[in-house]
């Protein structure tokens, strides 16, 4: 099965995809491109499928640059690979060749571009690293490699969607604390549960920082099981573990 990779035309001419779950070599409950090095996978399958990802991008395989994500706001410029992996959920690079990727399971993998400067970043931005300022770290450090902010833009690949992301109440006081104004990212759920927009609350903070070409491109991942690997569907379900999808840019 060959490879599913999703694009935006926010993104322009720099060569990114959102890759699917579809064209993998895992199986089980990692049916598909499970690329996720953390995950209970086998390690050399994870390694076939993420070299078929470098294939795809043109790169040689094992030349895709990740950071050990965790939830935070940091962000690192790359000229490469790094060794030994840094903890950060943002990346950028000014340097040709260098292929940024992050992975997802629900959370917000965003891509973003200054294709005038040849600049670009990716981050992953879950809730928490949404709510501290990853996006923005991010950015910040796309224009100390000389982007502009006025020329930046931003796609928000496969995350979950309002209808499938219940929540607390103590929850909807984090992002209330935050700013009271956040409570337009609540819909009312059953009993004392809210519906949360991560997308929407991503591109609010893409656009409050000055990103005027901001998109999510639709694709919820809970929801289409057969596509998209999803940590709160594999939670649902009582599985194991979960594969990991990977969102990939390169200049």
């Amino acid at each position: 099965m060959t490879l599913e990779i999703l694009t935006s035309p926010a993104l322009g001419s720099i060569r990114h995809g959102f890759f699917t779950r579809k064209g993998g070599a895992s199986s089980g409950i990692f049916a598909g491109l499970n690329c996720g090095l953390g995950s209970t996978d086998q390690a050399e399958i994870v390694s076939i499928n993420r070299a078929r990802v470098a294939a795809a991008m043109e790169i040689a395989p094992g030349a895709l640059t990740y950071v050990r994500q965790v939830h935070s706001a940091r962000a690192l410029a790359a000229t490469g690979p790094f060794d030994p992996v840094p903890e950060a959920d943002g990346i950028v690079t000014a340097t040709p060749g260098v292929a940024l990727s992050i992975l997802t399971a629900d959370c917000q993998p965003v891509l973003l571009a200054d294709p005038q400067a040849q600049v670009i970043g990716a981050a992953h931005a879950g809730w928490r690293g949404a709510i501290d300022g990853v996006l923005e770290t991010t950015i910040d450090a796309m224009i100390d490699l000389g982007a502009d902010r006025a020329r930046i833009t931003a796609a928000i690949g496969p995350t979950i969607s309002q209808r499938a992301y219940e929540v607390g109440p103590e929850f909807l006081d984090d992002f209330m604390v935050d700013d009271p104004d956040n409570t337009r990212f609540f819909a009312n759920g059953e009993g004392d549960r809210y519906l949360f927009d991560l997308p929407a609350y991503g591109l609010h903070r893409l656009r409050s920082a000055g990103i005027k070409q901001a998109e999510w491109i639709g694709h919820c991942t809970y929801s289409d099981s057969e596509r998209f690997f999803s940590f709160r569907r594999t939670t649902h379900e009582g599985q194991a573990d979960y594969g990991r999808l990977i969102s990939v840019i390169r200049l």
